[in-house]
C-alpha cells in the first residue's frame, strides 16, 4: 500500500515538471518561427507592414464596405463582385489575389462574394458576376479615356445625372486591370 502510495507522488511530481516543461518549450518554439520570419524580410518598411496589418487592404470583404474610408486613402479602387463558385470569377481569383498583394499601397483591390454576402452587392449596379466597379484616386467614379474600348458603363442618377458609378461586366484580364488602375491614377 506504501508502494503505491509513494508510486503516485513520483508519478504526480513528474506530471508537474512535464507539463511546464511542455508549455515552455511550445512558447520558445513560437517565439522562435516569429522572430525567424522578421529577420527573413528585413527590408520591408513600417509603412508596408502597417498595409499588410490594415483589413482595408485585406482582398476578401466579409462585413461592410466602408468606400469611404477606402476613398481617404487617395489610391484607385477595384471592387470585384463575384463568387467563389463562378467560373469566370474563380479565373479572375489568382490575378486579384497577386495584384491585392503587388499593389499595396499603390492600389485598393477588393473581392466580394455575392453569393455569401449578398447584403455587400446592394447599393452597387451588379446584374450579372462578375462585375468590377471603379473608383479613381480623388474617389470619383472611374471616367475612362475610351469607354467603349475598356468594356466599361457609367451609371448616373435620373434626378441630377450625376456619375456615380463605372463598371466592367465579365472577367479581365491582369492587363486590362492594371490598364484601368493606371488611369485612374496609379503610381508606378
Amino acid at each position: 500500500m506504501e508502494e503505491k502510495k509513494q508510486e503516485a507522488v513520483s508519478k504526480g511530481l513528474a506530471v508537474k515538471i512535464i507539463i511546464p516543461i511542455f508549455i515552455i518549450a511550445v512558447i520558445g518554439g513560437i517565439w522562435f518561427l516569429k522572430n525567424e520570419k522578421k529577420q527573413e524580410s528585413p527590408d520591408i518598411s513600417m509603412s508596408e507592414t502597417d498595409e499588410a496589418a490594415n483589413p482595408d487592404f485585406d482582398l476578401h470583404v466579409t462585413e461592410a464596405l466602408d468606400l469611404e474610408q477606402l476613398k481617404s486613402y487617395s489610391l484607385p479602387i477595384m471592387i470585384d463582385f463575384g463568387a467563389d463558385s463562378c467560373i469566370p470569377c474563380k479565373e479572375m481569383a489568382p490575378v486579384l489575389a497577386k495584384l491585392n498583394k503587388e499593389l499595396r499601397g499603390k492600389a485598393i483591390i477588393k473581392f466580394v462574394d455575392v453569393w455569401k454576402y449578398q447584403e455587400l452587392a446592394q447599393d452597387y449596379p451588379i446584374k450579372v458576376i462578375p462585375t468590377q466597379v471603379f473608383f479613381d484616386k480623388d474617389g470619383n467614379p472611374f471616367n475612362p479615356s475610351d469607354l467603349q474600348g475598356m468594356q466599361m458603363n457609367t451609371y448616373a442618377l435620373k434626378d441630377t445625372n450625376e456619375h456615380v458609378f463605372t463598371t466592367h461586366e465579365g472577367g479581365m484580364t491582369e492587363e486590362m486591370i492594371l490598364t484601368a488602375l493606371k488611369e485612374m491614377g496609379m503610381e508606378e
